[in-house]
């Protein structure tokens, strides 16, 4: 069976580790500290944490005071609350001033389920990359989550972070060198490549496994930094598979097929499909029965690979 990890989990720890090791960490949130498990920090840096309440605009203003006074801040709420709500204040107060704000949210994508498309942010990948000097990061696991929150700590400048509210599968099993902007190639192939990121991660490494038994040979990346986008990737995948399938739990307009595409038309076309949400609102739903129901599936992901290589 496979094992499941909370990655809200994983970003609470560390945030908790980051606050022992510097100070100038501080903490802010809008009264779902339990959910976004900023509550052990708070636990034991009071001092340090910030309950902003149902205030999400003013927490990011406050964030972008506390930066430009040396503290790091580090600014949590669900997905949809912590980009929509607050474009404004991203875009003047933090993108703008280029301040060092750390904006880590949990609850994206559809796979937050029950609560409905009122809290399903499947747009925050797409407003985030629009701001110019933000960085970008969807994480896949709890060990990813625990490298990319440190990388966030020490990247200058401002810096979206997306959790998911369900714990997900175990892909790293050990720590290793996480860098802003650089992908990691999971699997090799030579017949196609699959972009993904998030929790679509671990379904692209189901697609590839079960490709293989076609004699398809896949490769995979984790793009995890969707901004700065890896460029080399891309065009390596480009060049060396000849067709590419990006995967991702987000609308497909702006977020990581966007980003991927326009790399690929600016330096080799290759055939190209994408898994993701279209122009549409999900409804409330179990995440599982939402991710079957909206396409983003291993299996949706096998079947754009067997079209882009049947056109190559």
């Amino acid at each position: 069976m496979t094992e499941l990890v909370s990655i809200r989990d994983a970003y609470g720890r560390t945030l908790l580790e980051l606050g022992r090791e510097n100070e100038n960490i501080v903490v802010l949130d809008a009264d779902l500290s339990s959910s976004t498990k900023t509550t052990l920090f708070a636990a034991e840096f009071p001092e340090r944490h910030f309950q902003m309440g149902i205030a999400e605009a003013n927490m990011i203003g406050t964030a972008a005071g506390l930066a430009s006074c040396g503290k790091i801040p580090f600014a949590s709420t669900f997905a949809v609350f912590a980009t929509c709500r607050t474009f404004d204040q991203l875009r003047m107060s933090v993108a703008y001033p280029n301040l060092n704000v750390k904006v880590v949210a949990t609850h994206g994508g559809i796979s937050v389920g029950e609560d409905g498309a009122s809290h399903h942010a499947i747009e925050d990948i797409a407003l985030t990359c629009a701001l110019p000097n933000f960085t970008v990061i969807v994480v896949a696991d709890a060990t990813e989550t625990e490298q990319a929150i440190r990388a966030a700590a020490e990247h200058r400048g401002p810096t979206y972070v997306r959790l998911t509210r369900p714990s997900v599968p175990i892909i790293y099993r050990e720590s290793y060198d996480f860098v802003i902007g650089k992908a990691i190639r999971l699997r090799e192939g030579k017949d196609a490549t699959i972009v993904a990121n998030g929790l679509m991660l671990s379904r692209a490494l189901e697609a590839a496994r079960l490709l293989a038994t076609e004699g398809i040979s896949t490769r995979v990346l984790d793009m995890h930094t969707v901004k700065p986008l890896d460029g080399q990737a891309v065009q390596e995948a480009a060049a060396e598979t000849g067709a590419i399938v990006t995967a991702e739990e987000h609308l497909l307009h702006g977020g990581l097929g966007s980003v991927v595409a326009q790399t690929v038309v600016e330096h080799r076309a290759v055939p190209m499909r994408f898994v993701a949400i279209r122009d549409q609102y999900a409804r409330s739903g179990k995440p599982e029965e939402l991710l079957e129901l909206y396409g983003l599936t291993s299996q949706a992901i096998a079947t754009a690979v067997r079209q882009v290589v049947s056109e190559k």
